[in-house]
């Protein structure tokens, strides 16, 4: 009986360490989003970008490590990749 106990809790113990560290590690990508998303030199930094090509107000295009070039907009006061803006499961942007 009492082994069957310490098997139980230590199983616990396991899903509760693992349970732990998902959460931990989501926060973790939560906050390194909201940080790339918030300014357009931390979306530059996020995406990899190793030169500037131009830059505006709302937008900038840059090249990538492999050498494609990208754009980066603006879109209600957060920087993403152009055609990859945030939508709803119904398909209309948020």
């Amino acid at each position: 009986m009492i082994k069957k106990l310490s098997r139980h809790k230590l199983m616990l113990s396991i899903i509760a360490i693992i349970v732990v560290a998902f959460v931990i590690f989501g926060a973790y990508q939560v906050r390194l989003l909201q940080k790339a998303h918030s300014t357009f030199d931390n979306y530059y930094d996020f995406r990899g970008c190793v030169q500037l090509l131009k830059k505006t107000s709302t937008y900038g295009i840059c090249r990538i490590k492999s050498g494609d070039t990208i754009k980066i907009v603006l879109y209600h006061g957060k920087w993403y990749l152009n055609g990859d803006l945030p939508i709803t499961l119904w398909g209309h942007l948020v």
